[in-house]
């Protein structure tokens, strides 16, 4: 093959890896007539990208139970679901500003309407430290409900 063919077709190969955006094998430019010529050298993949949640009901209760799961809390998406909408209609902003311990200056908060004093003392690493933040307020309220009652599955009252 002439010179200007072999660079040609070398340039395209270049090309060919370069501008696809993905990893691909690249056999050696010079002599190379199948796969069995390519590099051996290993090659690295993209770390998996992080789930991807709702931002919703369904998807703070997912979120949630995964970071549970990643921390040993134990619980059930029916349990977190049935609690949540008892205490808050699936209002993470909801706050109750009447019964006896906003009286005492610290309301219930948030979908499982937790006060302040135990969300800090249930806070789980690695969720936002605001009682109002859906999946924090899941998660330190059920991490108390284990510490409490077992489980979340436990609860049917308020707690």
């Amino acid at each position: 093959m002439p010179a200007f063919g072999q660079h040609r077709r070398r340039l395209a190969r270049s090309l060919a890896v370069a501008g696809t955006g993905v990893a691909v094998v690249a056999l050696p430019l010079f002599g190379a007539t199948g796969a069995f010529a390519a590099t051996t050298e290993p090659t690295t993949t993209a770390a998996a990208p992080a789930t991807a949640y709702p931002d919703n009901l369904d998807g703070w209760i997912r979120e949630s139970l995964d970071v549970m799961a990643q921390n040993g809390i134990p619980g059930s998406y029916d349990a977190i679901h049935r609690n949540i909408m008892r205490e808050s209609s699936g209002n993470p902003y909801a706050i109750n500003n009447w019964d006896s311990n906003a009286a005492k200056g610290t309301p219930s908060k948030g979908l499982l309407q937790i006060i302040d004093p135990t969300f800090a003392a249930y806070h789980v690493p690695g969720t936002a430290f605001d009682p109002y933040d859906p999946v924090a307020n899941i998660t330190a309220a059920c991490n108390y409900a284990a510490d409490r009652y077992g489980s979340i599955d436990n609860v049917f009252g308020a707690y």
